[in-house]
């Protein structure tokens, strides 16, 4: 199994669950087994039996969508299956695929029962996802050879696959496409203590000493996302060497982290600077997204996605029509005084 990344120059932040090429070293911590795989108990629970299943009736695994929110395990997830089924697996994502004839060349070259695992599949071309189709249901596409009068369209059987799909926005999928997956399995976020658990493999398999404590400071600080507490397990890592005796400890944790400006909810710094600002300059929102963007210095997307979710999931901000909106929650973390009177209607 073979897995390849194009990435561009990373400039993400280190709070920031999409893959980055500071998280190359990231493939060698991954499990292979489902027996590996820490948390996800549901999905994990049937998906064990979907591929037990396939294997005593010697078919392919129904094609599966894996949904949720990035740096969860969904490309690692898609590596297991593969591994549990006995086949290979071959990894594209959906922008990479820019014509049907792409399609058509990774399709033509998959041996029966084989994997082709589609990373963020809603950002596919209609085109594209039209020939799919009939791939999916059909195990055959139909090429056209020629143009104009002369043209000829050539039905190509395929080898029975199975294709993985992944998306951080299922929303965005269209119902054909949706539809043709049999099974259809949503990624949670982690808890501390699952997360402790990956650590404290992770640690293992790069010869590091840890202490439950220090595994469960890191786990605490990792905003839900095993790919965020491996970033800070390497990084703690250097401190822990440099500091305190190789040992990660809860102490050792505590002073990476904070070297680092994550704080013990795993807040960095600029997920604190949107906070102040929506408080100290617009009287705890409402506010626009741009206009916030402009404020703190910082591109509109990469707040959307990277630092809302986690804000509004520890209830410290919330968006409204009008903009977005700072809790009583998030004065009391940030030790900003609170008066009892917000300045907006939610």
């Amino acid at each position: 199994m073979s897995l390849e990344f194009s990435e561009e120059l990373d400039t993400s932040p280190i709070v920031s669950p999409t893959f980055a090429p500071q998280d190359a070293g990231e493939i060698g911590l991954r499990p292979r087994l489902l027996s590996d795989y820490t948390g996800q108990e549901k999905a994990k629970g049937n998906l064990s039996v979907y591929i037990e299943a396939a294997r005593l009736r010697n078919e392919p695994l129904d094609h599966t969508l894996l949904y949720g929110p990035p740096g969860l395990g969904k490309t690692t997830l898609a590596g297991v299956i593969a591994n549990e089924m006995g086949v290979n697996i071959r990894i594209t994502s959906g922008p990479a695929i820019e014509k049907p004839g792409d399609l058509a060349a990774l399709l033509t070259n998959l041996n029966p029962g084989d994997i082709l695992f589609i990373d963020e599949i809603h950002r596919l071309n209609r085109v594209v996802e039209e020939i799919l189709y009939p791939a999916m249901e059909d195990f055959a596409i139909d090429i056209i050879v020629g143009k104009g009068p002369s043209a000829n369209s050539i039905r190509l059987d395929l080898p029975k696959f199975t294709l993985v799909g992944a998306t951080t926005r299922a929303g965005q999928l269209s119902a054909p496409l949706r539809d043709r997956f049999g099974v259809n399995l949503r990624l949670e976020l982690y808890t501390p203590e699952e997360l402790a658990k990956i650590v404290t493999r992770s640690a293992t398999i790069l010869g590091m000493d840890i202490d439950p404590q220090g595994a469960m400071e890191i786990a605490s600080r990792s905003r839900g996302t095993p790919r965020i507490a491996n970033r800070f397990l390497r990084r703690v890592r250097d401190f822990a060497q440099i500091c305190c005796d190789g040992v990660i400890t809860k102490e050792a944790a505590d002073l990476a982290l904070q070297r680092l400006e994550v704080d013990e909810l795993g807040l960095d710094n600029i997920d604190r600077r949107m906070l102040t600002a929506i408080i100290q300059n617009y009287g705890g929102g409402p506010v626009g997204l741009e206009t916030l963007a402009a404020t703190i210095g910082e591109e509109a997307v990469t707040l959307e996605d990277v630092y809302e979710p986690y804000l509004m999931q520890l209830g410290f901000l919330s968006r409204t029509p009008r903009g977005r909106c700072v809790t009583a929650a998030a004065y009391q973390h940030l030790h900003i005084p609170y008066d009892g009177q917000l300045q907006f209607d939610i």
